[in-house]
């Protein structure tokens, strides 16, 4: 099923009741993230981050979503929207008119490991006509719609690149896009508003991080004292990643979101929770 619909039902939990609120999850093996935002203006309400110890399995995964709705009370409230952003490296971008989805296990096979048992979806990118393969928690997903009803998802890497690809919608130069996280990173290549690259690297120290963006742009060729590097996520100025970055690349900045979000003290920048604040 594209993505782009629902899990419809008859009845969500509390249909009575008028909301404003919409809640967003984006889950991962290596941690969970909330996010609630009053509908009405952008603001956002509550948000909360927990990173796992280790990585864990998503049997254990949906074990923790359960733990963290019966004991994180602010989730027993009524949304009017709920969506789910699926955080994995089981993702592929294939061109729209190569795309047959009778066949659509056989583009995950190439760059992932999938077990015949694995559920595979995809998202359209229309801004790209494009198709993103992936693998979601799908044992995450009947637990949502269990308790909720109607919600959407999308995968990490749709939202990236959609973002990403209409702040870059009339650019006239190349850029690469740095999206840090606590144990991987992404790399979004434009070249003049055009996707040309994105992957995903797992890393445990700066110098993991170095090696793979300078061995990305040796690859595409892309000169580190010419290409503009917008940084997004959890890295900040003059930590490790940073500076390591900024030894080897000239030009070095920050991005920030597209939508309008007003955030709380506990958001401190721009760049950072830039796929779980995205409305869809």
């Amino acid at each position: 099923m594209e993505t782009g619909q629902k899990f419809m039902t008859q009845q969500t939990n509390n249909s009575n009741q008028i909301s404003h609120k919409a809640l967003s999850i984006q889950i991962s093996l290596n941690g969970l993230s909330f996010c609630i935002i009053n509908s009405h203006d952008n603001s956002v309400l509550k948000i909360d981050h927990d990173v796992f110890d280790k990585k864990i399995t998503p049997f254990e995964l949906l074990d923790t979503i359960k733990h963290s709705f019966n004991t994180k009370t602010w989730l027993d409230d009524t949304f009017n929207t709920v969506q789910v952003i699926h955080e994995n490296e089981l993702s592929t971008l294939v061109p729209k008119p190569l795309f047959n989805e009778e066949a659509i296990a056989d583009y995950l096979k190439l760059n992932s490991k999938i077990l015949k048992t694995d559920f595979i979806t995809f998202d359209t990118i229309s801004v790209n006509d494009s198709v993103n393969v992936y693998v979601p928690y799908v044992n995450v997903n009947n637990y949502i719609y269990e308790r909720f009803g109607d919600f959407t998802y999308k995968h990490y890497s749709t939202i990236l690149v959609e973002q990403i690809l209409a702040q870059e919608k009339n650019a006239n130069n190349n850029k690469m896009y740095i999206h840090v996280s606590e144990t991987h990173f992404e790399i979004i290549v434009t070249k003049k508003g055009n996707l040309e690259l994105y992957n995903t690297f797992e890393y445990q120290t700066a110098e993991d991080f170095i090696y793979y963006v300078l061995f990305t742009a040796e690859q595409l060729k892309l000169n580190p004292e010419v290409i503009e590097t917008v940084l997004l996520g959890t890295i900040v100025k003059d930590d490790a990643l940073y500076n390591i970055l900024y030894k080897y690349i000239r030009h070095v900045n920050f991005g920030s979101r597209k939508e309008d979000i007003i955030t709380t003290k506990d958001i401190k920048n721009n760049h950072s929770h830039f796929t779980l604040l995205t409305r869809f």
